[in-house]
């Protein structure tokens, strides 16, 4: 039976006793996994790439997911990300079982829950650094006024106000990550996530662009860092430990 079930005389209803009988009620995290599994059909094989994860991430919390090439990491974001779903388990975000949604369903929470960083900026060369940190607003049907104004504002908070109407080659590889962040931000997301934020710059800007998400966190922001770094990683006030596609270990920092 489930902490969520009112225990019960035996035989007797939860409903003839005058009391409300919860099933699946929704977890009061901001990030809720259980059980989850990730299973690959590689020809006659089945390889599993994740096994029985479980896991909270609470609103405002900064994490690090870290783990060697093929530990299941990648498998594991794509699955927060909303890229993916699970083979088995349950996934909640925000109060959303997002584990049996179709890819319209998906595509929705991804714009409306998760804020996304890559390792490689994913900017469009030909537009300015206020039209990329507007494309999520497009797609959300946002008027132009509106999302001009937004994306403004975002790219305020990660100190790139002088360089909008940059371009992407106009700009050193932190200001594009940076631009990456604002997009990432302007729809005030449940959760930004960055895969490999650092993996394309030096180690200069990889600490200036970490110290922007200690700043973001510190503003309330519920942040997720996917890297293969301990020094990135050491960043995060709490750090998860995946390999062969099962938790490790999960301490907090701080």
């Amino acid at each position: 039976m489930s902490d969520a079930t009112l225990a019960t005389p035996t035989g007797a209803s939860a409903l003839e006793h005058g009391e409300v009988l919860v099933r699946d009620a929704v977890p009061a995290a901001l990030i809720s996994m259980r059980d989850i599994w990730k299973t690959y059909q590689m020809g006659s094989e089945e390889v599993h790439a994740l096994h029985g994860v479980s896991f909270d991430v609470q609103k405002g919390e900064y994490v690090a997911i870290i783990g060697p090439s093929g530990s299941g990491k990648s498998t594991l974001m794509n699955l927060i990300g909303c890229l993916d779903t699970p083979s088995k388990g349950e996934y909640w975000i925000n109060g959303k079982n997002v584990s049996e949604m179709d890819d319209d369903e998906l595509a929705r929470i991804r714009n409306k829950e998760v804020g996304f960083v890559f390792q490689t900026f994913n900017l469009l060369a030909r537009a300015t650094a206020l039209h990329n940190v507007e494309l999520p607003l497009i797609y959300a049907g946002m008027s132009s006024t509106e999302r001009h104004e937004k994306a403004k504002q975002s790219l305020a908070a990660v100190e790139l106000t002088d360089r909008m109407m940059h371009k992407p080659n106009e700009l050193s590889g932190g200001q594009r990550q940076r631009v990456a962040i604002a997009r990432a931000l302007v729809n005030h997301p449940s959760i930004l996530l960055a895969d490999e934020p650092t993996g394309a710059l030096d180690t200069h800007t990889s600490y200036e662009i970490m110290n922007l998400f200690e700043k973001l966190h510190s503003e309330g922001n519920t942040i997720i860092v996917v890297t293969h770094e301990p020094d990135i990683a050491a960043r995060a006030y709490r750090v998860i430990s995946i390999r062969d596609g099962m938790i490790e270990k999960d301490e907090r920092l701080r």
